[in-house]
């Protein structure tokens, strides 16, 4: 009898900024992790894979619904997926209240490789 051999873990990333998208989406795939980008939360809630998401990428301030109230939606509609946020602000409020929303991690831009990865890690656990 053969093993069935497990997809690898689902990132999605949300972030308004081109760049982001673009870099942690060739950082995720390189490692070989299946991965898709959205430009906004709407564009993610819309979207039909939605569920197979593992761990979720998330800018905090963004156009329309910002990466909080995002994080507030999920805790109802699909609690299972794990939330990490990146931000160029270091807002102590804001770190806070995505903190205590259940986040794995806060993190500021420019990102390390490696802080994130721990957090994905983390998250996927």
């Amino acid at each position: 009898m053969l093993a069935s051999v497990s997809k690898p873990p689902f990132i999605s990333i949300v972030d308004d900024d081109d760049s982001v998208r673009e870099s942690l989406c060739g950082l995720f795939r390189l490692l070989k992790f299946g991965v898709e980008a959205f430009s906004s939360a709407d564009e993610f809630l819309r979207w039909e894979r939605i569920g197979e998401t593992g761990c979720l990428i998330l800018d905090v301030a963004m156009p329309g619904m910002n990466g909080l109230e995002l994080q507030r939606r999920l805790a109802v509609s699909h609690p299972q997926i794990a939330v990490i946020f990146i931000s160029a602000h270091d807002d102590d409020d804001l770190r806070a209240r995505a903190l205590q929303g259940g986040a794995i991690d806060y993190l500021l831009k420019p990102l390390s490789d490696e802080a994130l990865l721990d957090a994905v890690k983390t998250a996927l656990r």
